[in-house]
């Protein structure tokens, strides 16, 4: 009989056979019951087939496969999240926040695409959640992972398997026809399911979670998958990473091929024509958005066709073709308990306005950016006053109105100090800031920022440097500067508050291992007042070492694309300044290296030339992006008119008839290598 298992230790094809079918059947099931709500059978008989698909694979194990529906949870915790790279780059959205900014936007569109004619765009809610990324291999899913900053996020796939609306197989179709599946969307909590679980979690005196936003993207981070699989979590998938595929020429497609995988697709996605349109769409998901059982936080607003969007193509690091038209900010009255002033890394003075706790925005707040003495002057903020706060997602909350009604008698007007609420040196505000700064650079709470900003991991990413350790640090004398680091003794960090003997070896090794980081963490690292990450790299890439950035004209600087005059200004000053030459200085005593940028102005064939890249290459194509940037270039996700080379290998799609219409020039891998040698 095919529901008896032989007594052999080797399966026959009856059991085979049917161990193949419970897996399709289970999965059918689990498609019909999370992501359609359409259960067709009892619970009872759903466990009879899982039942009956666990005793065989526990007879036969070798016959596990992992895109068994028994495979979702089970997996080891793990130590650690490892880095995942996107092969396409998760770009962010550009926003606006009102009409006219919207049709701005459709403005630049049609202006890009060269047409007077309504755009056909997608349409869908933004979702408060956090955003993924899964693999599919021939049909399998293989790696799951966070956006992270766009390029590397974290792999999390064992978590992202306990989570049912995810298939874990493809159609045989799919995986014969997309042997390589990206699929992108957001993994989110419902509020129904949040507040049953904060209520088990309360009944056990357990903590609880801040909101359904925090719930989801705790659970995804934990590194024990038994706890995400035990977290009421749902995927909604929304985009492919790429739009090269044959046949998929539109997001509307995209979304189609998705739904019929078996995903969970938005039921407010929709397709439309036209600004009045899409502003008709906005004012009625604001309408019904407290009625939905999910946060979101405005509407995403997509081009359709793909084709029109490699003409748009990106800026930085957001598309050209999308933008998230975000709701208005959410409101709340409280009452103002005080107002402490924080000293910055970069030495601003800002106003925290301490309130008695209100929950707005999907948060309990208690404290809101004031952020300068004009502000200050304009609200005529006075202790005990009825303050409207507002917050808009992950947005620091800000006072935005005071009701001077409500004002009590005698209530004390805020004024702004005259010295630093850190070191108690006088303030200066230049001509034309509104900032005031302390300008002493031995100030203890710019000197702790500064370490932490130093050691994150953009930076020198020195592994348990945190803000408190910092602080003991500083308030022991150990460390004065960022060179001091370098200099720490495990003998001076033991008598530190929880400083372990494990602890401290592993700070000390971390901090050993970090003094030869690569040039553009270094120059990030510093701290310099406008350069990010992206400057940063910048900078290594013009200038291609520490040595030429720190003797660099400010002319040349303001002519780096990216830069600008202000920037320009900031690092010259901060280069020209004695305590920042000498911290440089007794960085490369403790044996600090700051090597080259690798292959920094060498070719000069690829100084300000734009790329694209498309079809299977010999390496991933990461490798190929990396490669170009180091050696002067610039690597674009879509195609236009100031695109200068097509990077193209195998099964190239659209993108290689576009480049032909254009006149972008061809390339293969040997041509590449031939540009490189010169």
């Amino acid at each position: 009989m095919d529901n008896v298992i032989d007594d052999m230790s080797i399966p026959s094809q009856a059991i085979i056979s049917e161990l193949e079918k419970l897996r399709r059947q289970i999965e059918h099931h689990n498609r019909l019951y999370y992501v359609q709500d359409q259960p067709s059978i009892s619970d009872a008989e759903y466990d009879r087939l899982f039942d009956r698909l666990l005793e065989i694979e526990r007879e036969f194990p070798e016959l596990i496969v992992p895109d068994s529906p028994s495979q979702r949870v089970g997996a080891e915790p793990s130590k650690k999240f490892e880095p995942a790279t996107h092969r396409v780059p998760m770009l962010s959205l550009q926003k606006v926040t009102s009409p006219e900014e919207f049709l701005e936007f459709d403005r630049r569109v049609r202006e890009g695409l060269e047409t007077s004619e309504e755009v056909v765009y997608i349409t869908e809610p933004k979702l408060d959640g956090l955003a993924v990324e899964l693999v599919y291999r021939e049909g399998i899913f293989t790696e799951g992972s966070t956006r992270g900053d766009g390029n590397t996020g974290e792999n999390i796939t064992p978590n992202l398997r306990t989570i049912r609306t995810i298939p874990l197989r493809l159609l045989d179709s799919t995986a014969d026809q997309y042997p390589l599946l990206e699929v992108r969307g957001e993994v989110v909590m419902h509020r129904s399911a949040f507040e049953h679980l904060n209520r088990e979690l309360r009944e056990g005196d357990k903590p609880m979670l801040a909101n359904p936003r925090n719930g989801a993207a705790g659970s995804l981070r934990q590194l024990d998958p038994s706890i995400t699989a035990s977290r009421p979590l749902v995927f909604y998938a929304y985009a492919i990473s790429d739009t090269d595929i044959k046949d998929l020429d539109s997001q509307s497609k995209a979304i189609s091929l998705l739904k019929n995988e078996g995903f969970q697709i938005n039921e407010l996605i929709k397709e439309v024509r036209g600004t009045s349109a899409i502003e008709k769409e906005f004012a009625d998901l604001d309408g019904i958005r407290q009625t939905l059982d999910y946060d979101i936080d405005g509407l995403v607003v997509k081009v359709n066709s793909f084709a029109d969007q490699n003409i748009l193509g990106q800026i930085s690091r957001a598309p050209r073709w999308a933008v998230a038209w975000k709701f208005a900010a959410e409101q709340a009255t409280t009452i103002l308990e005080g107002v402490e002033f924080q000293t910055g890394r970069t030495g601003v003075v800002t106003p925290v306005a301490k309130l008695a706790p209100v929950f707005v925005g999907g948060a309990n707040v208690s404290n809101a950016t004031l952020h300068n003495e004009d502000e200050l002057f304009r609200l005529d903020v006075h202790i005990g006053d009825t303050v409207t706060i507002q917050r808009a997602g992950d947005v620091i909350p800000d006072v935005v109105s005071v009701d001077k009604e409500m004002r009590p008698k005698g209530a004390k007007r805020v004024t702004f100090p005259k010295v630093c609420p850190s070191c108690g040196q006088t303030i200066t505000r230049a001509a034309g800031e509104a900032a005031f700064r302390c300008l002493n650079t031995s100030c203890p709470a710019q000197l702790e920022g500064q370490l932490f900003h130093f050691a994150s991991k953009g930076g020198f990413d020195i592994e348990g440097l945190g803000g408190k350790l910092a602080a003991q640090l500083i308030a022991k004398g150990l460390v004065t500067s960022s060179a001091d680091l370098f200099r720490l003794t495990k003998e001076q960090l033991l008598p530190l508050e929880l400083m372990a003997d494990k602890r401290a070896e592993n700070l000390l090794a971390a901090i050993d291992h970090s003094r030869s980081t690569e040039l553009p963490r270094a120059v990030y690292a510093l701290g310099i007042i406008g350069v990010g990450e992206s400057v940063a790299r910048l900078l290594a890439q013009e200038l291609g070492s520490m040595e030429v950035l720190e003797k660099v004209a400010i002319e040349i600087l303001e002519g780096i694309d990216g830069v600008g005059p202000v920037i320009a200004c900031n690092i010259r000053e901060f280069f020209d300044n004695d305590s920042n030459a000498e911290m440089l200085r007794r960085m490369r005593e403790a044996g600090v290296l700051f090597p080259d940028y690798t292959g920094s102005g060498s070719v000069a064939h690829l100084a300000g030339k734009k790329f694209v890249i498309t079809g299977t290459l010999s390496k991933p194509r990461r490798y190929f992006k990396n490669l170009v940037e180091d050696n002067g270039g610039k690597v674009a996700g879509s195609l236009s008119k100031k695109t200068d080379y097509l990077l193209c290998g195998a099964d190239p799609g659209s993108k290689l008839d576009k480049a032909r219409k254009l006149g972008v020039e061809v390339i293969d891998e040997n041509r590449l290598q031939r540009l490189l040698d010169g």
